[in-house]
């Protein structure tokens, strides 16, 4: 029986989205509010936690601990410790998934509905009351410590840390989330409760379920959930200031293929231009083979299998970001390629067939994300974190059609800044060198 359940869970979980998605905001007796998408033909109900902070709430010396926390959060609770947790969870047909981010602690959790009840007290106990013991906590550092040690022979998380510190200067982002081989060893179970206690708290809560359940049943599980989690007293972090000079700073690292990241200043996700940049970053490198980076990099020159760019929209620093890696004696060009199309889109905007073409590709693959009830929680959830409105889903793609040939070559004039393009190579490459600290 429970092998059955443990199935129909993730069949359950797989199947297709509905046609259109109707989300309700509910409140709870105890002021606690989420999203809902009701849905009671099959019984089932996927359940997301989004927690504002992240490891951004890490104190000096201390970076790793709400990582390490978050980690530790399904290794025992209450009266079960972690065997007897996982085992708990198992015989519910119950799926809990943990993970921290620069500015979130997510929460995951998929439970049958006949098992509802159950499920959310277990889920409860590992939010409110974590064991955090000492086996388990040396069991998951030495987990973190592995990673970090792999970290130091892989050019790309040497580049990101790198980058990041060059970035975000004093900020928090400039610290790993993960942490350091020496910050991790020297965390303390006090540590880890004070993290436990920074980071879960009820009023940065944002929640989303979609599935087998009422507005008042919802509203009665959030309250038994989330409402014995204490209220905020650690502040966030205030905007970071940014240091993108421009030119390239070079980390010399032994291997055949350098690494590059890249960055300039972007748009804030409420910025007005912010819906024509992305449509704009799509076009630059977000679109695959069909982007120009990919066509001029890889498909005309050969000199990467791989080069994209994105907007990377965090809570108190907003970037324009991309990454490529190639050979050490072909990443000069490249580099030189990126830049040179950085100062094309600026000056000489996109062509009206590239924007037509890719409004019929985001418009089309954007009912495509909502594929189950997992990911509609999941896009639900990151919506409420970034503030946008319900409306937003039967809006977005009118939006994305309504963008013109002037306004998306505006946004390409107004922020494409080739003086701050930077770029940050982890490798040996040949006729690149350092022109920033």
């Amino acid at each position: 029986m429970i092998r059955f359940a443990l199935v129909l869970l993730v069949a359950l979980a797989a199947l297709p989205a509905r046609a259109a998605v109707e989300v309700d905001e509910v409140t709870s007796p105890g002021g606690i509010e989420a999203w809902l998408v009701e849905d009671h033909s099959i019984p089932f109900v996927a359940l997301e936690l989004r927690f504002r902070g992240g490891t951004s709430l890490d104190p000096e010396g201390k970076a790793g601990a709400v990582n390490l926390m978050t980690g530790l959060l399904e290794e025992g609770a209450e009266t079960l410790d972690a065997q007897g947790f996982a085992r708990a969870a198992e015989g519910l047909a119950a799926r809990f998934g943990y993970s921290a981010g620069d500015d979130t602690v997510s929460v995951s959790a998929r439970m049958l509905t006949e098992r509802r009840d159950e499920a959310v007290e277990l889920l409860r106990d590992s939010l409110i009351a974590p064991r955090f013991d000492e086996d388990a906590i040396e069991r998951v550092r030495a987990q973190v410590l592995s990673g970090l040690r792999a970290d130091q022979t892989n050019p790309r998380a040497i580049a990101g840390r790198a980058a990041s510190r060059m970035i975000y200067g004093d900020h928090p982002y400039a610290r790993p989330g993960e942490g350091t081989i020496e910050s991790v060893s020297a965390l303390t179970r006090e540590d880890i409760v004070a993290a436990h206690r920074a980071a879960l708290v009820r009023d940065r809560v944002h929640v989303s379920a979609v599935g087998d359940i009422t507005a008042g049943e919802l509203g009665t599980l959030l309250d038994r959930l989330l409402g014995d989690l204490p209220t905020s007293d650690t502040p966030l972090p205030g905007a970071a200031g940014l240091t993108l000079p421009g030119g390239v700073k070079v980390v010399d690292f032994e291997t055949p293929q350098s690494t590059a990241l890249f960055a300039q200043p972007g748009p804030d996700r409420h910025h007005p231009d912010f819906l024509t940049a992305y449509v704009l970053n799509h076009i630059l490198g977000g679109g695959g083979f069909e982007s120009r980076l990919m066509t001029e990099v890889r498909e005309k020159r050969g000199l990467t299998y791989g080069v994209y760019s994105y907007l990377a929209d965090k809570d108190a620093a907003d970037l324009w970001m991309g990454s490529v890696a190639s050979a050490n004696d072909r990443v000069a060009g490249a580099i030189a390629v990126i830049r040179d199309q950085w100062t094309r889109l600026r000056d000489e905007g996109v062509t009206a067939e590239e924007l037509e073409n890719a409004k019929t590709y985001l418009t089309g693959a954007y009912p495509l994300r909502f594929e189950g009830n997992a990911q509609i929680a999941s896009i639900a959830a990151g919506m409420q974190l970034d503030g946008l409105p319900v409306e937003y889903l039967s809006e977005r793609n009118a939006m994305v059609e309504a963008i013109t040939l002037d306004e998306i070559n505006r946004v390409a004039r107004e922020w494409f800044d080739p003086a701050k393009l930077t770029f940050v190579v982890v490798g040996q490459p040949e006729g690149v060198e350092s022109t920033v600290n």
